[in-house]
């Protein structure tokens, strides 16, 4: 029965966004005025005729008609190609998506369903991204890995920027999410194909605002790039020109009261115009590293990767983690507590050191490097 009736919410709701002239503000104020999208559809025409801008709109039976069977054959071939549709109030929409005032009611997507869990950070930029974006872009996103191993890297799958920072994070192991601008009956650009499938794969997903058959025209791609910053945090801008669709998704993100951060790039040059723009505008706070963006979002170090970084450990070296887990010990207290000579004991805090997993203090104290 709920199942049945989620479908029915999701087909008056899809046929909603297939009628000209109603946006997502003002399907939301139907919404909120009705209590529900099937109340639209089951209101009388006279009624529906009142409603400003749309009322004429809505109350012509066969526009709404020739809509819900089109929301009919969307959802027979969502079921048939396990896309999963999220409407606006259900509870696997993304949150932060939610607060944005011109959020679609209806996303679709294919793959992991979690838009909730853990940090999201877009990453967008110029299609003619240069070496020096790749080494940022890759560099920033594998920081990223290490200490936040619980960021989902969002993009839009276009060439340049967008590839790049999706394939970082399959390199590094974060989930990816790729926002495209038409239907999921394609992928474009058509090369693009294999890294969206790797995508869903590795547990990322490929999203849209956008039911089947919908072309991936140029007006698409301005209207996604609310949903690239909507789904997010904060927006890195890794290299833009003076104008592009990066800065657009940066003006989103701050219209949204999203953090925004920009790779700084030398004066000059065309492809780091629009990043130092951004910074020289305070419409972004400049990033050099995964570090300051990390400390402006006040993200936590997610212990994942600490535990990888401890896996393989001699049995010295975990019963010295185990005991430094908690507190700062003294060195010679330490060989007490684990029964083990002083010179053996400071021969393998310098080799533990060596590897990045203790620092030392002074008074001869050690702790765990987080």
């Amino acid at each position: 029965m709920f199942k049945k009736h989620k479908k029915m919410n999701n087909l008056y709701a899809i046929a909603l966004t297939f009628i000209k002239g109603i946006g997502p503000i003002s399907a939301k104020n139907l919404l909120a005025h009705f209590g529900g999208f099937d109340a639209v559809f089951a209101e009388n025409k006279a009624a529906l005729a009142k409603i400003p801008r749309i009322g004429q709109i809505l109350s012509d039976e066969k526009i709404k008609k020739e809509a819900l069977l089109r929301a009919e054959q969307e959802l027979n071939f969502a079921e048939k190609h396990r896309i999963k549709v999220h409407f606006y109030t259900d509870k696997t929409y993304p949150y932060r998506l939610k607060e944005c005032e011109d959020s679609p009611i209806i996303l679709y997507s294919i793959g992991n369903e979690d838009f909730n869990s853990g940090h999201f950070l877009a990453v967008v930029g110029t299609r003619n991204i240069t070496p020096y974006g790749k080494e940022v872009c890759s560099k920033i996103i594998n920081e990223l890995s290490v200490n936040q191993s619980n960021t989902t890297i969002v993009s839009g799958l276009a060439y340049g920027v967008d590839g790049c920072a999706h394939k970082a994070a399959l390199t590094e192991k974060l989930k990816t999410f790729a926002v495209v601008a038409h239907g999921l009956d394609t992928i474009y650009p058509s090369q693009h194909k294999a890294l969206a499938e790797k995508i869903v794969k590795s547990g990322g997903a490929i999203v849209t605002e956008y039911p089947s058959k919908t072309a991936p025209e140029a007006a698409n791609f301005v209207q996604r790039n609310r949903i690239i910053a909507g789904l997010c945090d904060a927006t890195l801008v890794v290299e833009s020109a003076e104008k592009g669709g990066a800065l657009l998704t940066a003006l989103a993100a701050n219209s949204y009261n999203r953090d925004v951060f920009a790779i700084a790039g030398r004066v000059g040059d065309e492809f780091s115009a629009g990043c130092n723009n951004l910074i020289k505008t305070n419409c972004a706070q400049l990033a050099t590293s995964a570090a300051d963006i990390e400390q402006f979002m006040d993200w936590e170090k997610s212990e994942a990767k600490q535990q990888t970084l401890f896996a393989e450990l001699s049995d010295e070296e975990q019963k010295i983690v185990e005991n430094l887990h908690a507190k700062e010990m003294n060195a010679n207290d330490l060989s007490r507590e684990l029964n083990m000579p002083v010179q053996k004991l400071l021969s393998t805090l310098i080799l533990m050191e060596f590897k990045g997993l203790i620092t030392a203090l002074p008074g001869n104290y050690y702790k765990i490097k987080l």
